[in-house]
């Protein structure tokens, strides 16, 4: 079925304390949600997902048998499991903690408490997600353009590449490092590097570096989806000559709209 609107979603809320579900629960009606199904653990959801598969996942982050990080990444094994958006709900404000969720590809991070205009442009986000539209571009067809997607975690490569995919973007093209992004830049031509900052072996930095000091790709955009918060770190990446940088989690119109940009 298209979605076309958020009255169309089926939503698994994931949430053990009964209060928070009744308060989460106006809220998405708030916005439009019409069908909520409620969850007081992980392993609930994962016996009804064989059955049925919901739109959007709102989750605690500590729920009675596991942490919506434990959840997210059980759900995630499979790769049909990417038809679904995933939203935390947390008070948790530890980054090493959020991370894991950053990294497995939630569609947003919303902290407690929130409100009803953040809760909206995560349920619009999760639509944008959900629904293709290919993005738009005088001088391209989406279908033609070469990206060599970089990042250590599997879990990211997949999520990206659904995204990628969602805007018409099928030459999509993996890699684990910026060792391996390097030696592919070598042997094949990219129109554009999306790259994580933090990976083993040759870090985003690295590996902007080495193609910019010694590469037949010299000019390649470069665009960054990373969750790094550090701001001398930041710093030097755009310096390096990084087209754009895109914080972990990222609105999927965002990357559209960037990759429109950096391409035109």
């Amino acid at each position: 079925m298209t979605i076309e609107s958020i009255t169309q979603l089926d939503v698994f809320l994931v949430e053990p304390s009964h209060t928070q579900q009744l308060i989460i629960e106006q809220l998405l009606q708030d916005c439009g949600v019409q069908r909520v199904c409620r969850f007081v653990g992980g392993q609930e959801v994962l016996a009804r997902l064989p059955l049925l598969q919901p739109d959007l996942i709102v989750s605690a982050m500590y729920l009675p048998d596991m942490t919506g990080v434990e959840l997210l990444h059980a759900i995630r094994q499979g790769d049909d499991a990417y038809d679904m958006a995933f939203l935390l709900v947390s008070s948790e404000t530890n980054i090493a903690a959020l991370e894991p969720i950053r990294q497995a590809g939630a569609i947003a991070i919303l902290p407690k408490p929130f409100g009803r205009q953040e809760l909206q442009t995560a349920l619009n986000a999760t639509l944008d997600y959900l629904e293709p539209r290919s993005i738009a571009m005088a001088d391209f067809d989406p279908e033609d353009v070469r990206i060599l997607l970089v990042d250590d975690s599997e879990f990211a490569r997949k999520y990206m590449s659904r995204v990628l995919r969602n805007i018409g973007i099928e030459r999509i093209t993996l890699a684990e490092n910026g060792q391996q992004a390097l030696e592919l830049c070598r042997q094949h031509y990219f129109d554009l590097l999306i790259t994580d900052y933090n990976m083993p072996e040759m870090d985003g930095l690295q590996l902007i570096d080495a193609l910019r000091g010694d590469s037949e790709q010299v000019s390649i955009p470069v665009l960054m989806v990373t969750s790094e918060q550090d701001g001398n770190r930041l710093t030097a990446v755009k310096k390096a000559g990084v087209a754009a940088i895109l914080d972990k989690p990222f609105e999927p119109a965002s990357i559209r709209r960037m990759i429109g940009d950096l391409l035109a």
